[in-house]
């Protein structure tokens, strides 16, 4: 019916524009014979010719009525799919921000065994929630931010839950690569928008898990929607206070390419390291996992041999193994059914050190080796070295850094009496070093002639010392860590 109707008015349209077209002629027509003697300029000439013209489109367009008709209508609909298009993308990205709602967060610290190290800074910020007239009567602020830092499945997110369980506040829980949008200012928007809920919500925790899907170190020859995310964050963090109630933990594994605005104090005041759980937390989250379960093996001896599992790997082992026990038609847990799930699960690579008794044996020295030239704590399983972190270094500080990257392959080497392939990010971080050295500071003359050199003080130093290497390499065995009070 709208179809004839937009062509009854262009029909209608049409005639008027001829009968417009014939009466302004004869009028021109009239005037020029009238006052022909009078008329010189060029222009009476051209209305004349225009109005010609207009008459012929007119004629024209009354024969290809119906051509221009459905033109005008498959343009009309472009149009309208088009506006259609647009208010659907409003919709759509309406509802992406207006799905940020908070949780309540049943875990508590009960629910996660395995974070001795990190629990006392934990205890802190709950009570800090729980409690902030305690502190801000002294002028002590609730920290802005909490960063979690370790590798995958070691629980940051189940901790993150806890604190709020424990706090019994609201928990907004987003991921960093949520606020990674199609549409431009998106990100940012539901920063914003996060932020405003979060604050109206006070007390609450703001979660923002793999916030290094935004936070990673800007370039600063684009500004495209990550980093528009990214500012907003900044902005956002910088704009609440540590009266506001509102705490941002968020978690990260690879701290090392967040941007430094995002790192710096007064954003992330406070960073917790968790690292992968040594035997005894281990044998506290198969203890959690096996609670209320009826097993028939020894829970110790099943802690040492998963030397390496992180809680997530650990929760995989035992549910598969409750998925055989099932199939056995059992309702006791035996070890076989620990030793199919073992089998079946395949673990990344840094899972798979599901190590031999001579192959824990290798890594107990090359850790005992970088324990006794750092002087420092080290786990079985830690990948880091502890370095001299000095602003302005000194040669020999350089050099010690070398030895610490080194201590480890050479200790193996010394002890075993051939050379392993264990750590190749020591080795290339000591090559690197020696390059820096060489090339910006310009102290020697030869990277190869420095690596030599250190490599030589550690098998002297070392071959010294075998039977305090081989006392360390016995305690990291028992115990897969080597303290302090070790050394």
């Amino acid at each position: 019916m709208s179809q004839n109707l937009n062509k009854n008015k262009l029909d209608k349209n049409i005639k008027l524009m001829g009968l417009s077209a014939i009466v302004l002629l004869v009028l021109f027509l009239y005037t020029l014979y009238k006052s022909s003697e009078h008329i010189q300029q060029s222009s009476y000439y051209f209305g004349i010719i225009f109005l010609l013209f207009l008459l012929a489109f007119a004629i024209f367009a009354r024969l290809k009525q119906d051509k221009i008709q459905k033109f005008l209508n498959k343009t009309k609909t472009n149009n309208n799919s088009f506006s259609n298009q647009l208010e659907t993308a409003q919709e759509s990205q309406e509802e992406i921000s207006s799905n940020i709602t908070a949780v309540s967060s049943n875990t508590t610290f009960k629910d996660v065994a395995g974070i001795s190290e990190v629990k006392g800074e934990l205890e802190e910020i709950v009570d800090f929630l729980n409690n902030p007239s305690k502190y801000m009567q002294f002028g002590v602020k609730l920290p802005k931010g909490v960063l979690l830092v370790g590798p995958p499945g070691v629980g940051k997110t189940l901790i993150a839950r806890a604190v709020a369980g424990e706090a019994d506040v609201p928990f907004f829980y987003q991921s960093g690569a949520s606020f990674v949008q199609i549409y431009v200012g998106m990100g940012a928007k539901k920063v914003r928008e996060l932020f405003m809920k979060a604050k109206a919500s006070a007390p609450a925790i703001v979660f923002i898990d793999e916030i290094d899907a935004i936070g990673k170190q800007r370039g600063g020859k684009t500004n495209d929607e990550r980093e528009s995310t990214l500012n907003e964050l900044l902005t956002q963090m910088d704009g609440f206070d540590g009266e506001s109630g509102v705490i941002v933990i968020a978690a990260t594994n690879k701290i090392e390419v967040l941007d430094e605005a995002l790192l710096r104090a007064g954003r992330f005041d406070r960073r917790v390291f968790i690292k992968l759980p040594n035997k005894n937390d281990r044998k506290k989250i198969l203890e959690l996992y096996l609670k209320n379960k009826h097993y028939e093996f020894d829970l110790e001896k099943l802690a040492i041999d998963t030397a390496g599992f992180n809680s997530a790997a650990l929760s995989t082992l035992i549910n598969e193994a409750l998925l055989n026990m099932i199939k056995r038609d059992s309702k006791n847990l035996e070890l076989e059914d620990i030793e199919i799930a073992k089998r079946k699960i395949e673990f990344g690579k840094k899972e798979t050190l599901i190590l031999d008794d001579k192959q824990k044996e290798i890594l107990a020295i090359y850790q005992a080796s970088k324990a006794f030239i750092s002087k420092s704590k080290v786990a079985l399983f830690e990948e880091g070295t502890s370095n001299i972190d000095s602003v302005y270094p000194s040669f020999n500080e350089l050099l010690e850094n070398i030895k610490r990257y080194l201590a480890g392959t050479i200790g193996v080497e010394v002890i075993k009496k051939q050379r392993y392939a264990i750590n190749d990010e020591d080795i290339k971080k000591a090559y690197s070093l020696a390059d820096s050295i060489v090339t910006n500071h310009k102290m020697a003359k030869d990277a190869n002639g420095l690596i030599e050199k250190v490599s030589n003080e550690l098998r002297t130093n070392l071959s010294e010392n075998i039977q305090e290497i081989n006392r360390l390499k016995e305690i990291i065995l028992k115990n897969e860590v080597i303290t302090q009070d070790d050394l």
